[in-house]
């Protein structure tokens, strides 16, 4: 038990270039399933021990965790991630296809809940303003930007460094499993970016965080969340405007500008063309809402 998780775990890190966070997340699946396993069949498991795990073992395993077992209480969502989860670590175990067949929890997908291009621009404005330093405002407008103006995820916009200075037409942004991709920098992104550097008392070198904290170090994600949570409360606007939403916004204000949905899947840095198609339904759902709103007969 001690040892087969965390060679799982540095199996994701080193040849799959998964994340920290999903190496966490994954390497303490393995370890919940060896315990359970240990205790469901009252003895040592080990790779040939994995081997055998049927999907009635999986069932089991899933009933006990839903039920608040292992520490959760599973939503069919967090279930079928946690499924997943499992049948990759059995198949890293024992080889492609060792995990039995066994269907997932149904989970109602949802569409992204895009904020207006006002809102988000009153919302960029509402946190630099609410800065307890004038540098501090100024990185987090640039920073908002660059979700809203750019499509960045908000771990991208952390990890950028100096080397992407001096600011060009485009920046290069590392992404999901180190995948890198180009992405268009609109004049407005690029002067936030500058004036927030004009400000920063922190010296920039090509490897240091290009986004600092208020002691110099990287920013942390958290410290954007908890600026938007406030300014949204102070805008009235909804809980799900968060610094996400504005990534979702950027997506789904360029589709229903007409933009094509491969280069908007370039754009987004998607691995897959069906996790950029859930922002049609979004377009969708808001040309519904202006038909039914204008429309006489609706």
């Amino acid at each position: 038990m001690s040892e087969l998780a965390p060679a799982y775990g540095a199996y994701l890190r080193r040849d799959r270039r998964r994340s920290a966070h999903t190496v966490r997340a994954y390497e303490a699946t393995a370890n919940r399933l060896i315990a359970f396993l240990a205790q469901h069949w009252g003895g040592a498991v080990d790779r040939a021990a994995l081997a055998r795990v049927s999907a009635s073992d999986l069932r089991a395993y899933l009933a006990h965790r839903r039920s608040g077992g292992l520490g959760g209480d599973l939503s069919n969502a967090s279930a079928a991630r946690e499924l997943s989860a499992v049948r990759g670590f059995l198949e890293w175990a024992n080889g492609e296809g060792a995990a039995p067949r066994l269907s997932g929890p149904r989970v109602k997908k949802g569409v992204p809940r895009p904020i207006s291009p006002d809102e988000a621009w009153a919302l960029a404005e509402e946190v630099a303003e609410g800065a307890r330093h004038e540098w501090v405002g100024a990185r987090d407008w640039a920073v908002l930007l660059l979700l809203y103006g750019a499509g960045l995820r908000i771990g991208e916009a952390i990890a950028l460094t100096g080397a992407v200075i001096p600011l060009g037409e485009t920046i290069v942004v590392i992404g999901k499993r180190d995948k890198t991709r180009i992405v268009p920098l609109l004049p407005p992104v690029r002067e936030a970016i500058e004036a927030y550097l004009a400000q920063c008392p922190w010296p920039l070198a090509p490897d240091a965080p290009l986004f600092r904290g208020v002691r110099g170090g990287a920013l942390s994600p958290g410290i954007v969340r908890a600026g938007v949570r406030a300014a949204r409360g102070r805008l009235g606007l909804s809980e799900r405007t968060t610094p996400h939403a504005l990534r979702h916004s950027f997506a789904t204000h360029l589709l229903g500008r007409g933009a094509d949905l491969r280069a908007l899947q370039e754009l987004l840095g998607h691995a897959s063309l069906s996790s950029t198609q859930v922002y049609t339904a979004v377009d969708a759902a808001h040309l519904l809402d202006v038909y039914r709103a204008a429309h006489p007969r609706s």
